[in-house]
């Protein structure tokens, strides 16, 4: 391990330890006090803990996950569409994407899964490339503070990470939580602030870059002041915190973390969060332990029993929106098993899992939909991309750690809802083309969209001898890139009918379609009208697929 990385790690263990004496920590049960023979270990992962709650954690071996992974050799006896239907639906869920072509050849490799395993575990990604890229204000512009630019960033970096890599991995997860009532900075509240946005997003970017546990993280979370800024009272955050993470909504429980927070409170002139000397000093009995202070609550409740399905079950609930209770129940029983003490060990083992991978049916969301066909259509962004995107995530009921309460519903469908989320897919993503001509102009809407490399003629294999069959070749790479299917016979009929015409005797392209035109006297003319009627029938098989119910869906495998 690098020492930065060992730096980082030490430096967050003495942030804490520093917040722990300034607030008066300490107290509770010393039946958790470390042994000299366990203090003595020189692993650092063994030595990095707190009064029994550990740091660190190595992420768990695929091999002892109890939610039944898809295995390879099951995904490679698959049909080729039903491969790429999964890839899909993993690669989507991760909010990534690859051109068709490459995809065929990485699901047909016989080591699909095994490789994008191995890549999720390594960092490839240019970081200080990354952020200089996309806080070029040149490339993707400056926003006041009410447009909430935090979160416009966090959208961009996911446009702009080139590999599915550990980081992207981190960053995902980190997006996910954020979605969540667990970690959401809710940034609706009056007293919660748009630093609030990075400053929650970024430490748990940090901190699962670190192999910091779930329940550290969680601990760390919950005594921030930006949690304070979103429960602002003893009894209120107890309750939430109780509710939130352990799923305990017994009553009796919430005078008690109130008394052990009676020093804590957000200030509501500065919204700071205050812990003053006056701390509880009476023994409270909660967690089948004895705790006292704050600081006690918050690192008994991590470590306690009910913790790791209570978090599990909001991740469960995250992911099969559609399943049955009992389904959801069985999932959930599956994953707390297999103790799980990171958040990849839980959320990998769900979307590597056998019943999501092949069963599970969901509505995409937004997130899901745009960032994987981005990297599938070659889109080029503009100037607000970005700020339009949030803008619609907020329209569509989906904004990015927006809510209080998270994302209760995870992807609202009423009509106005879905009719933004449509529109913004058809009409901002799928029917926008970028003209090179503004390759440099990142003010032009006119450099927006998908690129020209999308429809590459390699990619097609066209016959120059048959129209008809030229046209149902490229109808069916459009909808295997969109909608992981082949157009079906009324389908391809439709749009023959459309398309083609009969001229003496022949099916031929109609003339505003017709990608063989020839010109003779100019041959740069002639490629240049050709991809002109090229991109005529993109736009008019993207149109229909973006009305696609299939377009908006993570789909069962059958």
């Amino acid at each position: 391990m690098r020492y930065l990385t060992k730096f980082t790690k030490w430096l967050l263990i003495l942030t804490i330890a520093t917040f722990f004496i300034n607030c008066g920590g300490g107290g509770g049960s010393n039946s958790n006090k470390e042994t000299p023979q366990e203090a003595s270990q020189n692993d650092e992962f063994t030595r990095s803990s707190y009064r029994g709650l550990n740091f660190y954690y190595k992420n768990m071996s695929p091999s002892n996950y109890k939610l039944i992974p898809l295995e390879e050799s099951a995904f490679d006896s698959l049909s080729k569409i039903q491969k790429i239907q999964v890839a899909e639906k993993l690669l989507s869920t991760l909010f990534f994407g690859y051109p068709l072509n490459d995809l065929e050849k990485k699901v047909d490799s016989g080591v699909f899964l095994e490789t994008l395993r191995t890549n999720l575990e390594t960092e490839t990604t240019d970081k200080e490339w990354l952020e200089n890229y996309i806080l070029d204000e040149e490339k993707f512009g400056k926003y006041k503070e009410w447009a909430k630019p935090q979160a416009i960033t966090i959208l961009t970096r996911f446009y702009a990470m080139k590999d599915l890599d550990s980081y992207f991995l981190n960053n995902w997860i980190a997006y996910i939580l954020t979605q969540t009532i667990m970690f959401s900075p809710a940034y609706e509240l009056d007293s919660s602030h748009s630093p609030d946005i990075s400053r929650v997003y970024n430490r748990l970017v940090t901190m699962l870059g670190t192999e910091s546990g779930m329940r550290y993280i969680t601990y760390v979370h919950m005594m921030s002041e930006d949690n304070w800024r979103r429960f602002r009272s003893p009894e209120d955050n107890g309750r939430e915190m109780l509710e939130i993470f352990l799923q305990d909504t017994n009553d009796s429980h919430v005078p008690l973390a109130a008394q052990a927070l009676k020093n804590w409170k957000l200030n509501t002139e500065s919204d700071t969060l205050e812990v003053s000397l006056n701390q509880n000093h009476q023994p409270l009995k909660l967690f089948n332990t004895t705790i006292y202070n704050g600081d006690d609550f918050y690192r008994e409740l991590v470590k306690s029993t009910q913790f790791t399905k209570g978090v599990t079950k909001r991740l469960v609930d995250f992911f099969f929106t559609e399943s049955s209770e009992a389904k959801k129940v069985s999932i959930i029983n599956s994953i707390v098993s297999s103790k799980p003490n990171t958040w990849q060990d839980i959320l990998l083992q769900i979307i590597f899992s056998e019943e999501y991978l092949l069963h599970t049916e969901r509505a995409k969301s937004a997130e899901e939909n745009f960032f994987p066909l981005a990297k599938k259509i070659d889109f080029k962004h503009q100037k607000s991309t970005f700020y339009h995107f949030k803008d619609y995530l907020e329209k569509m009921h989906q904004a990015s750690m927006k809510y209080k309460l998270g994302k209760l519903n995870r992807v609202p469908l009423d009509t106005l809802s879905f009719a933004y989320y449509h529109k913004f897919i058809r009409d901002s993503v799928l029917l926008k083309y970028s003209n090179p001509k503004y390759k440099d102009n990142y003010t032009s809407w006119g450099r927006s969209g998908w690129s020209d490399s999308f429809i590459d003629n390699n990619y097609l294999n066209l016959d120059s001898t048959d129209d008809v069959k030229s046209l149902d070749i490229f109808v069916n790479y459009l909808f295997t890139s969109i909608v992981s299917r082949q157009a079906t016979t009324d389908e391809l009929k439709m749009f023959r009918d459309h398309i083609i015409m009969a001229k003496d005797g022949k099916q031929l392209f109609r003339n505003e379609f017709n990608i063989f035109i020839s010109h003779n006297e100019d041959l740069v003319k002639e490629k240049s009208m050709r991809e002109d009627r090229k991109r005529n029938i993109a736009t008019i098989v993207l149109d229909y697929l973006s009305r696609l119910e299939a377009t908006y869906q993570i789909r069962e495998v059958k």
